[in-house]
């Protein structure tokens, strides 16, 4: 059974007349009887009762129409996503992100792209920077938003975003209200920071910002993400360093507040893997930007 079969069938059973038949498929008449005994012959059943007046379904012919119809929408349908997914427009879109990607307009961005592009899916997968770098490995996910860490050939890194850092404080600390903090101010104060084994890269960059203001931090808590550092900041367990993006869970019982000096800053790299096809990938990254890049300073 071939689809140009069923859509000579449909046209017959539809118009009830070869004549008619044949001129909306642009054939000739014989030439669409021939094919149409042609088909009934293979089904092996009787599609439509002829006389030298009138064209009728049979019972099997009833049913096939139906059954046709449906089959070549579904055939156009595939050609139209097939279509769509060679310029981007279809398909799904597995994307890692750290925490911190939630402040920085990727919710937004799924709501909006799936709005306006009906046919694509996005799935999110929160993951750290390593089970980002296993999962594009193991085709697992095709994109990723991660800090900094140690990247294989196969994994192509490109900074998507940069932000300063602020010292995250509770509302009624002492220095809650000054317009920039000297790092060196809160040299006395207990930190909270996440464990090196968590995020290396931060851990590893916020003591040696501390180190260069001229002491070592006292770190007293530890957190894994960045919601429960803001959380424990709220609860006057301690101060922090967390990226700008933290500013927008417009807390009410903390404050964020830039630094005077401030050699290090908080990037996100967006990862792919090396040599992919990037067509929905660079797609959503567009929309994505779009959302974010306008409340990065």
């Amino acid at each position: 059974m071939e689809l140009r079969q069923l859509k000579y069938f449909v046209a017959v059973a539809e118009e009830l007349h070869f004549g008619r038949a044949a001129r909306r498929l642009f054939i000739s008449q014989p030439a669409l009887s021939f094919d149409i005994r042609r088909f009934e012959e293979q089904l092996g059943v009787k599609l439509l009762e002829r006389s030298s007046k009138s064209v009728a379904l049979t019972n099997a012919g009833q049913v096939l129409l139906g059954e046709a119809r449906r089959l070549l929408q579904q055939a156009e349908d595939v050609a139209k996503v097939t279509l769509q997914s060679a310029h981007g427009l279809a398909g799904r879109l597995r994307i890692g992100f750290v925490n911190s990607m939630l402040y920085r307009g990727l919710p937004e961005a799924v709501q909006q792209f799936e709005a306006a592009h009906a046919s694509v899916e996005i799935v999110l997968k929160e993951m750290n920077t390593a089970e980002q770098v296993r999962a594009l490995q193991q085709l697992q996910i095709d994109l990723g938003f991660a800090h900094w860490g140690h990247f294989p050939a196969e994994v192509a890194t490109q900074v998507w975003m940069s932000e300063a850092l602020l010292c995250c404080l509770p509302v009624h600390h002492k220095l809650a209200k000054r317009r920039r903090i000297d790092l060196r101010q809160l040299s006395h104060e207990p930190f909270i920071l996440f464990p090196r084994t968590v995020s290396p890269h931060y851990h590893d960059q916020i003591i040696a910002t501390c180190v260069e203001a001229g002491f070592s931090p006292q770190i007293r808590h530890e957190a894994r993400l960045w919601q429960t550092v803001v959380t424990m900041v709220e609860f006057q367990m301690g101060v922090a360093l967390v990226p700008q993006a933290l500013a927008r869970t417009q807390s009410q019982r903390a404050v964020f507040i830039p630094l005077e000096r401030n050699t290090f800053s908080s990037q996100i790299l967006r990862l792919t893997r090396a040599g992919s096809q990037l067509d929905l990938t660079e797609r959503f990254l567009a929309a994505l930007t779009n959302v974010a890049r306008p409340r990065a300073h």
